[in-house]
């Protein structure tokens, strides 16, 4: 199954958690990040008096299904020794589920779609470098970057191609 994965951290060295974060999803068995968006800066969304994010998106390949994926990502996010405090406050690593091809879930612990991906700018840019045409599984979200007011977005690098499976 593929993934579209959103990553972000806005904590310590925010490319080297970003590195770091890729080479934890492809050290997962049967899982590997075949495309990489860059890393883009972004303001934070929700809560604003913290520093700038790190975010990119990735599209994964892999046998789990997406309970395990969450479980998978949620345990990565851990290992990074992250903690729950503020509501859309700093954190050192966050990864969501965004898409799992073309499966709706809708349950207590998981939404696929993400169901606010739609409203933020520092998913839809990125995965527009995975999906150019602006459709990812049959879902054209290209569509919604333009109905987003602010919430700035820059490219900041690549990342090395060492930590894509191709």
């Amino acid at each position: 199954m593929e993934y579209v994965l959103s990553m972000g951290t806005n904590i310590g060295d925010r490319k080297q958690n970003i590195e770091k974060a890729i080479e934890s999803i492809n050290s997962i068995p049967y899982t590997d990040v075949i495309k990489c968006s860059k890393i883009y800066e972004t303001e934070p969304v929700g809560y604003a008096r913290q520093d700038d994010f790190y975010n990119v998106v990735l599209l994964v390949s892999s046998e789990f299904e997406p309970h395990e994926m969450l479980g998978l990502c949620l345990g990565i996010e851990a290992g990074f020794g992250r903690k729950r405090g503020i509501k859309n406050g700093p954190r050192i690593l966050d990864i969501d589920v965004i898409f799992a091809e073309n499966e709706k879930i809708d349950t207590k612990n998981l939404e696929i779609p993400h169901p606010r991906y739609n409203e933020r700018r520092f998913v839809l840019e990125p995965m527009l470098d995975i999906f150019p045409s602006g459709v990812a599984f049959g879902t054209d979200f290209n569509q919604y970057i333009s109905k987003i007011d602010g919430q700035g977005v820059r490219a900041v690098c690549e990342i090395d191609d060492s930590l894509i499976a191709f």
